[in-house]
């Protein structure tokens, strides 16, 4: 089966998120099973397009609107990432450092989707599938399906999988003009609540829609920022499959960021190892929990609890817990994890920014991993804390639910909260100071019941297959 991975973002392309995690694995494992997995993006200015070799596979010529434009497709030459890499060349556009947070973004993804379906309506075969992923690429479908240039692709299935549904890439009328011509009787396919929407036309036109989690699916249907009765409507072709990871880059057992490597045997001796270098690093206590938190530093991970909450366990907690955060994004949130540094000296540190080398070494050696999210499509981050051995402390929604299973449950592993509160944060957290210091016993045997858990992504490349499958 041949599968066109259609996204903004790829990991260890150009990543900003979760969605780049996906789309970088993913793939890969489809090819492990037998399938011919290519993956379609943008060309950003990044250390991997500098450090590969790249092979022009074909040049084209479209328009935005009155702006015309050339493009040129270029293929990776040497299958380093697992499978078949193209990355889309429009010069004055694409090619700049960032994935978002442009002022064109708009022009940029629009652009960057007519290029995809122009390149494909020149292929002299029909893939098997088209793949899409999050608004960046909503429109897809739609041209597929509506534009007259186009309509010879119209006969192949579309699948688009919403990564986040809080984003869905909003346009306004007057830009209506940016999409090769098409049916204007189909207006209705583009737009929803007065303007075009690419997430709500994807899950209009889209053959089957899927999210990245169970539960998320169903919180769609009534939280979608907007689209909750089109969930409703639409929820005969829309499914949940749960994300993975690749276990090849999160094993603690081999993972390359790491000095102290271990298993499920030797789970306690590893992290404690990897802990004491992180103390060290940051000026922390190696024989208090460690508790951290990795991620963007937004409204909807929760992150604006965060500095309370801290404050609030060391005041109550005194010198029985350490903190370690390590994330990016609004600056008042940043500012204030950034004042508690010299106001807590040897219980919490903060690094401002991302680090993946650093990122697996926290995983590695924390002994908990706080996710508050108030929205949380699936979460890979609670997922990678598990493989380490690292108890995640997570908010009861999306895919932190259908993951992680509470310690006051029969075998469970995590501690699990409802509120994106102060309070409830605060109140999780103490359970797992008094997890660390009063039963150490039975924190050993949830490492290790964790780790055994199969996150990786055989599973859900198997589903993903079978509805491909369907659509033929």
């Amino acid at each position: 089966m041949e599968i066109i991975h259609v996204s903004a973002e790829c990991y260890p392309v150009a990543k900003a998120g979760g969605l780049g995690d996906v789309v970088g694995a993913l793939p890969k494992y489809q090819v492990k099973m037998g399938h011919h997995a290519k993956v379609v993006m943008p060309m950003y200015k990044t250390k991997f397009l500098y450090q590969n070799e790249w092979a022009v596979d074909y040049k084209g010529r479209t328009n935005l609107g009155d702006r015309w434009f050339d493009f040129t497709v270029i293929k990776e030459k040497h299958n380093e990432l697992g499978f078949d890499l193209y990355l889309i060349d429009i010069h004055g556009l694409l090619d700049r450092e960032a994935v978002y947070g442009y002022a064109d973004d708009t022009e940029r993804f629009t652009a960057f989707q007519i290029a995809v379906v122009n390149w494909l309506s020149h292929w002299q075969h029909r893939p098997d599938v088209i793949h899409c992923h999050d608004h960046h690429t909503g429109l897809i479908p739609f041209m597929m399906k509506h534009c007259y240039d186009y309509n010879k692709l119209a006969g192949i299935p579309t699948v688009f999988t919403i990564h986040n549904g809080q984003y869905q890439g909003w346009m306004g009328w007057d830009k209506s003009m940016y999409i090769p011509r098409w049916d204007e009787w189909k207006r209705g396919m583009l737009e929803w609540a007065g303007t075009i929407n690419p997430l709500a036309s994807a899950v209009k036109c889209a053959w089957k829609v899927t999210t990245v989690s169970w539960s998320y699916m169903e919180e769609l249907r009534y939280n979608s920022n907007g689209l909750e009765a089109l969930f409703e409507y639409e929820k005969g072709k829309c499914a949940g499959i749960l994300n993975g990871i690749d276990a090849q880059v999160w094993n603690p057992a081999t993972d390359k960021y790491i000095d102290n490597h271990f298993t499920t045997d030797t789970v306690d001796e590893g992290k404690q190892a990897n802990k004491e270098l992180l103390c060290k690093q940051f000026n922390l206590d190696s024989s208090k929990p460690l508790f951290i938190f990795i991620g963007r530093l937004v409204g909807e991970k929760a992150a604006d609890i965060l500095p309370d909450a801290i404050m609030s366990s060391l005041y109550n907690f005194k010198d029985q817990v350490n903190f370690l955060m390590l994330g990016s994004g609004e600056p008042n949130v940043e500012w204030q994890l950034s004042q508690l540094v010299p106001a807590y000296p040897g219980s919490y540190n903060a690094v401002i920014g991302y680090n993946e080398k650093l990122s697996h070494l926290m995983y590695s050696g924390a002994d908990f991993l706080l996710m508050p999210s108030r929205v949380e499509p699936c979460g890979l981050n609670q997922m990678y804390a598990m493989q380490y051995g690292t108890v995640p402390v997570v908010r009861s929604t999306g895919g932190l639910k259908d993951t992680v299973v509470d310690m006051g449950d029969f075998q469970g592993w995590g501690i699990r909260f409802n509120h994106a509160t102060v309070g409830d944060l605060t109140h999780a957290i103490w359970r797992g100071i008094d997890l660390y210091n009063n039963n150490r016993e039975h924190l050993a045997w949830m490492r290790k019941r964790m780790m055994n858990i199969d996150n990786s992504w055989e599973n859900a490349v198997q589903q993903y297959l079978n509805l491909y499958s369907s659509l033929r």
